[in-house]
């Protein structure tokens, strides 16, 4: 995949994912765990495409991704304890707060310098693939609020059907009676 386009898709599945989040979104799996699952499963296949990559990183190279991937599930988990979980009409329902934009700045300017150290250690740029970073942080936060949500006792939302419904673009036809 080339590079802009990679971005683009990336870029389009962030912000889709922040505004549904900002606005409030009811809480069910599929949205929950979609987005990172996809982002992660890309940036694990960048990873594994490079085969000159596959089969020139040492065991320290691995250790500084396998570091990288620890500290992003952690940063992530932490921005999910500031996500608002509620019951609202008997279902579970999510919303970032200010907490949440506070902690994801620090959770991006901590992988920053995490990234930079990694560079001057020598871990190529391409074993350390975007999409990987900010799935792995997002995996992170869904885990913490998907175990709120189960601990809560409320059920989940239900899950949205059709090609739409992982990005949200089909919340206004299913709103309409």
């Amino acid at each position: 995949m080339h590079g802009w386009v990679s971005a683009v898709l990336i870029a389009a599945v962030v912000v889709a994912v922040v505004v549904r989040r900002l606005r409030g979104e009811p809480l069910n799996a599929r949205d929950l765990f979609g987005p990172p699952v996809v982002l992660t499963a890309l940036g694990a296949w960048s990873l594994w495409q490079h085969h000159d990559l596959r089969h020139g990183l040492g065991a320290v190279d691995w250790a500084w991704i396998a570091a990288g991937l620890v500290l992003g599930l952690a940063t992530g988990a932490l921005r999910g304890a500031t996500v608002r979980v509620e019951a609202r009409q008997g279902v579970l329902r999510q919303r970032w707060t200010g907490w949440t934009f506070l902690v994801a700045a620090g959770s991006l300017a901590v992988m920053a310098g995490f990234s930079f150290l990694a560079e001057h250690a020598g871990l190529p740029a391409d074993a350390r693939p975007t999409q990987l970073s900010i799935g792995i942080g997002f995996l992170g936060e869904a885990l913490t609020v998907g175990l709120r949500g189960l601990t809560s006792g409320i059920p989940f939302a239900p899950e949205r059907r059709g090609p739409s419904a992982l990005l949200g673009l089909d919340r206004t036809r299913q709103q309409r009676p």
